[in-house]
Order: C-alpha cells, then sequence, then structure tokens
C-alpha cells in the first residue's frame, strides 16, 4: 500500500481529505496503522490558526492509539499487528534535557501532529524507542486517551501535590476533568473546579470535584470559604486565558502554587506582584505535555481503571467527516472528548 488517506489542515479552519503517501521508516522507526485519533485543546489551536501556523499545510492528531505495521530491521520489541500508544514528543536522545525528561526543551524536539505529520490519518512514522505496547484488555477508545491522561500525571508530578492540599482547576473540559481525576488520585481536597458550561461543572463534580463553580463572581468566596480563608493551596489554570492566569494568583495562598497549563496566543503575558510573590514564597511551574514515564503511568493508570472514562468517548466521526467534527466541537458540551476513527 502506497497511499494512504490523511486529513490535512491546509489553512486554519479547513481540511481537505487527501490522498498521500504513506510514511517511510528507517531502520530505528515502526509504521503505525491507526485506530483512534482524539480531538486535543491543542487541535484546535492549530485548526483556529492561533499555534504552529507556520507549519501549515500539516496532518494534526497526536492523542491516538493503533497496531504496528510495519518497523525497521534494527528493532526488537516490536511484533506486527501489535496494539500501540506513541509518545509524541521526539528529542535528539542524548542531551541535558532529554536525559532528564524534559524533552520539550532539547533543541531538536519535534512533536508528531503539532511540528510534524501526526495522526489524522490511516498511518504514521514514528521512532520505534517511544512506542508502547500496550494490554490487550483497554479498548481502542480509552487508549486513545493515553497521552492527555499523561499531561495531568506530568502536572501533578511538576506542582507536587501532596495529600490534603487544596486544588482549584480553571477549566472543566476535557482537560481539567482529568485534572480534577488526577488530584483526587494524589490524594488533593478539596477540589474547586470553574468553568461557565453548567454541563461540564456536573461532570466534573461527578468525576471527583468537591465543588464546581458556574458564576465567576462567586468563585473567590467558594475558595475562601473552603480553604479557611487562606486560598488554595495550588491553582491549575487549564484554559489558556490571560485573564483567568491573573485571576489564580489571586486564588491561591500565601505560598501558594499556580500551575502554569493553559496555551495562549504567543507573546501574552500577566503581571506578577514581585514583592508580594518573594515575601509569600509564592510559585508558578510550567507543564504542558506528557513524556518518558508518565506515559508509561497513564497507560497502567488507564488499564487499571483509575480515571473515568464514559463522558470521554461518546463521540465518534470517520476521518472524512473531520471537517464537520471540528465545526460543531462546541456544539457536544455534554461529551468531554471527540475521536476520529479510522476505518
Amino acid at each position: 500500500m502506497s497511499k494512504m488517506q490523511a486529513a490535512v489542515l491546509v489553512e486554519p479552519r479547513r481540511f481537505e481529505i487527501m490522498a498521500v503517501d504513506v510514511p517511510s521508516i528507517g531502520p530505528d522507526d515502526a509504521l503505525i496503522r491507526v485506530t483512534r485519533t482524539g480531538i486535543c485543546g491543542t487541535d484546535v489551536h492549530i485548526f483556529n490558526g492561533h499555534y504552529a501556523a507556520d507549519r501549515l499545510p500539516i496532518v494534526p492528531g497526536h492523542e491516538f492509539c493503533g497496531a504496528v505495521a510495519d518497523f525497521g530491521r534494527s528493532v526488537r520489541h516490536l511484533r506486527h499487528d501489535m496494539r500501540v500508544v506513541v509518545d509524541i514528543n521526539i528529542g535528539c536522545g542524548t542531551c541535558y534535557w532529554c536525559r532528564r525528561n524534559e524533552v520539550l526543551n532539547c533543541a531538536e524536539v519535534v512533536q508528531v501532529g503539532i511540528s510534524r505529520d501526526g495522526a489524522f490519518a490511516q498511518y504514521v512514522a514514528v521512532p520505534a524507542r517511544l512506542v508502547i505496547p500496550v494490554p490487550d484488555t483497554v479498548p481502542d477508545a480509552v487508549l486513545a486517551l493515553t497521552e492527555p491522561v499523561a499531561c495531568v500525571v506530568r502536572a501533578a508530578r511538576k506542582a507536587n501535590v501532596t495529600f490534603g492540599q487544596s486544588v482549584v482547576v480553571f477549566g472543566a473540559g476535557p482537560i481539567g476533568n482529568l485534572h480534577v481525576q488526577m488530584m483526587r488520585l494524589v490524594g488533593a481536597a478539596p477540589i474547586i473546579v470553574t468553568d461557565l458550561s453548567t454541563d461540564r461543572c456536573r461532570m466534573a463534580l461527578e468525576a471527583g470535584a468537591d465543588a464546581a463553580v458556574s458564576d465567576p463572581t462567586t468563585l473567590k468566596a467558594t475558595v475562601m470559604a473552603m480553604t479557611d480563608g487562606r486560598g488554595a493551596d495550588i491553582v491549575i489554570e487549564s484554559v489558556g486565558s490571560k485573564a483567568l492566569y491573573g485571576q489564580a494568583f489571586d486564588l491561591s495562598r500565601r505560598g501558594g502554587h499556580v500551575a502554569f497549563f493553559g496555551i495562549t496566543a504567543p507573546g501574552e503575558t500577566v503581571p506578577v506582584d514581585i514583592l508580594k510573590t518573594v515575601l509569600e514564597e509564592g510559585g508558578l511551574k510550567g507543564s504542558v505535555a506528557g513524556m518518558g514515564e508518565d506515559m508509561h503511568d497513564a497507560l497502567t493508570l488507564l488499564a487499571h481503571g483509575r480515571f473515568e472514562t464514559n463522558d470521554f468517548t461518546g463521540a465518534d466521526y470517520p476521518l472524512d467527516r473531520i471537517q464537520e467534527a471540528f465545526d460543531t466541537l462546541a456544539n457536544r458540551s455534554h461529551h468531554l472528548k471527540t475521536q476520529i476513527v479510522m476505518a
């Protein structure tokens, strides 16, 4: 098979389904036959031209699972038709940052579906060392959640969350909901989520949040009431809003921590009161993608049912309807994830 179907984002907000060459592989690579690919918030930013616009045209898609179609002669840990997921972060593998599993800081880093062609296609080629075999018992719809779960695993690590710490999560969309579930797994309490959507606030409560606030005017009062007037130990911004980042500092306690997670437009900044931050020993930490052991840990958690995934697996579209899937995404607030299913 020399040609495959791929959804190429040719310009902001416009996909074309094209017959393109099946990617070639080298001796250390693997060719993955894609089965499912989730639509991520980052994909929406790329679709709208707000992120990585200089990469167009591109085949997006990075939350995927599939099966091994082929592999190079140097590869020993894979076999044909083995079900797999993939770590999408490709660094040089030898630099200071790669050795520390901080691959996004590698000078040579590329990301599948973001800075090189990805998985809104029948096949994708990747370095075999980043291919992770999966248990046969986990459905494809759940496996395709491995990458976003890895992102919240890493965010929890970066934030150094400990038992009994109070957490505020901005956003109850797909990644916000996963943050809520991750915080519950690591023992945070109370967990307060805020989102303008009452549907998504309800789903956050079902996922383990202790409170969900859809009226922004009552958020600070709720946070203060639930933290004995201190403010939250950790505030996670998972929306990507400059205004919400500013508000996050106001909800953080003295000595608290703001987790920067949501992607904004390039160059956007928020003011930080330097003296207040120094005197109160405040902190902030950025995190965006799971990599390395984050992926393996995410897979383990999903395989053992530690995340509630029913709200993530109800909206499927075939590849040839990907334009419709993106155009109507905002109409599906009752579904946390839309996935593209390959024929």
